[in-house]
């Protein structure tokens, strides 16, 4: 019997592309962002760039404030609306649950920019290093 060649897939491919699956619940108008915490080879947490619970979502009310004030990207976070992706994997994993694991990102740009992701936000970092966070992989999308 003929046995076909295992094109199983990695497993930095398999944790990217289940973070790509949580980007599709983003709702920023500037971008996709999933993100997914891993501890021995367990999900112990995901996130989504998204509006605090109960808030009103950009893509629900067609504009972003970051735009309306001409805001770059990768500048004045504070001025967001939203919670990045990697900050609601920490909060729903916590630090116990996710310390020494590893955080897969997914970025893509879907407001026609051409700018890159570049690495986490400097309060992700932060966060990362405060719950533990091992080991970084990210996967990004940028259209030109």
């Amino acid at each position: 019997m003929k046995t076909m060649k295992n094109k199983r897939l990695g497993k930095k491919e398999y944790y990217i592309n289940i973070a790509k699956a949580v980007s599709e619940r983003s709702t920023c108008l500037r971008v996709k962002c999933g993100a997914v915490i891993v501890v021995n080879d367990n999900i112990v947490g995901t996130g989504y760039v998204g509006s605090p619970r109960g808030e009103l979502n950009c893509c629900d009310i067609g504009s972003c404030k970051r735009d309306q004030l001409n805001i770059q990207p990768g500048k004045n976070y504070e001025l967001c609306e939203s919670v990045h992706a990697e900050m609601n994997a920490f909060l729903h994993s916590g630090r116990e649950r996710a310390f020494g694991g590893d955080i897969y990102i997914y970025f893509e740009r879907i407001d026609g920019k051409k700018e890159k992701h570049g690495g986490m936000c400097i309060i992700c970092s932060r966060m990362a290093k405060q719950v533990g966070i091992k080991n970084t992989f990210i996967e990004e999308i940028v259209w030109v």
